[in-house]
């Protein structure tokens, strides 16, 4: 059984292996190396992090870490706060690899086990939450089958629900 001061020196040591993931995810993009990001790059430190926030969580988590009077930047001691206690409390985690494949039968309504690059593209950009060009060109360059030119969701689901191990 551990003990109190064991279980605190735990949680400790996650709290720093934290912090010192937001900081390491947020240096990266921190180009002038003065502890500001342009906002435009939160979405994709988040995601690095293992966070899957839509859009309208993204926005949320933006105007919390935005000034008052919103400059294009996002400063550190801003993100940092915000972003430990999303990771602490395992917000936007990834849906795990079975209940992606669930959601990919949905929309095969054929049952052929694939969806094709056109289907895929109309419903990521007409239902729901739509993606941009961009995005939908990142989303189809890592789930199309490059040998048959297909999105073979079993196995892109299983890329996309990587276990994080935690």
């Amino acid at each position: 059984m551990a003990s109190q001061a064991d279980e605190k020196e735990s949680a400790e040591s996650l709290l720093a292996d934290i912090q010192k993931k937001i900081t390491d995810a947020f240096d990266i993009f921190d180009h002038e190396s003065n502890k500001t990001v342009d906002v435009r790059e939160i979405g994709t430190i988040i995601r690095s992090l293992g966070c899957c926030p839509s859009e309208g969580e993204l926005h949320d988590l933006l105007a919390e870490m935005e000034e008052e009077e919103p400059t294009g930047y996002i400063r550190f001691d801003r993100f940092k706060p915000i972003m430990t206690t999303v990771l602490m409390e395992r917000k936007f985690k990834p849906a795990p690899e079975d209940q992606l494949i669930k959601a990919f039968e949905v929309l095969d309504v054929e049952k052929k086990g694939h969806l094709t690059v056109d289907e895929m593209n109309k419903l990521m950009s007409e239902e729901g939450e739509p993606f941009t060009q961009e995005e939908l060109e990142e989303m189809l360059s890592a789930a199309v089958d490059p040998e048959k030119g297909y999105i073979l969701y079993k196995d892109y689901a299983s890329v996309m629900a990587i276990d994080d191990g935690a």
